[in-house]
Order: C-alpha cells, then structure tokens, then sequence
C-alpha cells in the first residue's frame, strides 16, 4: 500500500494523497486505511519514509560496495542519475519534488523532507572530504562548494527531464559533472566513472 501512495506522491505531491484516495486507488475501505495511518499527515510522513528507504536501497547501498572517498562519491553520482532518470519514482526525484511543495509549509512533514535530504546531502560531504585528504582532488579545497554544484547539476538535470520528457539533460549534467572533477585534479578514468557507459 505504501509503495502506490509513494508513486501517487510523486506525480500528484504528497497533498494530493489523502486517506480516500489510497483506499481507491488499492482497492481497500477508506476505514481499513485510515486505521492504518490515522491521519493524513501520519500518511504524508509514512510515505516520506518509505521513499527515504528505497532511496537508500537503490542509491546509497549499491555505492557502499566502494571504497570510501572518491570512489564512493563517484558512484553516489552515478546511482543518483540512474535513480532518477530511471524513474524509480515516477514524478522523478521524490524529494526535489517534495521539498519544492513542502517548503513553506512548515511542519512535521517539512521537517521529515529536509531531514532526509540533510542526511544525504551530508554523506555526499563527507565522501568529498575523504577524496580531499586522501589526495584525490588536489585542486579542492571545499567540500560543501563541490556538494551545492553537484546537487544543482542533477537537481535542474532532473527538473528539465521531467518536464520534457527527455534524458538528455542528464546526459549534460554527467559532462559537467566530469568536467569539473577533471579540473579539480581527478584522473580521467576517475572523472568519466559519473558518466553513463554509452556516452
């Protein structure tokens, strides 16, 4: 039930899912649903939730196989391209698309989106960190500056793609990306990792 809220939410936003609209959609009573959540704000912050668990399972664990520093945040890189170009949501990126329609909104909901955003913003950090002391981007001196570009770059990438209905925008963003690593001292190989296979 909570992974059709969850797409639901990602096309229609999370307001646009309430208790009666579940139940439709899942063929359940509205009451069955509503003893399950109680409200529709426990369904909002339930569906947070559950979008927070596949994020991690489809971007940060497969990244988690490589080593710390560079390499991991290469392939942090490469799994959020592919999560949202893939549609593993069908809106795109479930938080972009929350937090954009939670940001006035202040409240458990909000606090919830903005939470798990920090946490990934802050692994991105810290991978980044790691490549800085371990030598790998000689020419970086700042990790949060590296975040905020990488995180605009698939954020407007995901944003064009959506609304156009074409991937190239990833594909422009995955050149940039690599360009900017290369001009922070990464090896090619290294830098071309963020890149799809076929470009």
């Amino acid at each position: 039930m909570l992974s059709v809220a969850t797409q639901l939410a990602s096309t229609d936003g999370l307001t646009g899912v309430s208790i009666a609209r579940l139940a439709q959609e899942t063929a359940s009573s509205k009451s069955g649903v509503a003893a399950l959540f109680g409200s529709k704000e426990n369904l909002q912050l339930a569906i947070v939730d559950e979008a927070k668990r596949i994020f991690i399972d489809v971007v940060v664990e497969p990244a988690r196989t490589e080593p710390a520093g560079s390499d991991r945040l290469y392939a942090l890189v490469r799994a959020w391209i592919d999560y949202s170009s893939g549609r593993t949501f069908r809106g795109g990126c479930f938080f972009l698309a929350a937090s954009a329609e939670f940001a006035a909104r202040p409240g458990p909901v909000r606090d919830a989106i903005a939470a798990a955003m920090d946490l990934w913003r802050s692994y991105l950090q810290h991978q980044t960190e790691r490549a800085i002391a371990d030598g790998a981007l000689p020419g970086l001196d700042d990790a949060e500056q590296l975040v905020f570009e990488l995180e605009a770059l698939l954020a407007h990438a995901n944003a064009e793609s959506t609304l156009r209905g074409s991937g190239d925008p990833y594909r422009r963003a995955e050149r940039a990306i690599a360009d900017r690593l290369r001009g922070l001292g990464a090896d090619e190989r290294s830098a071309d990792r963020v890149r799809a296979s076929s470009a």
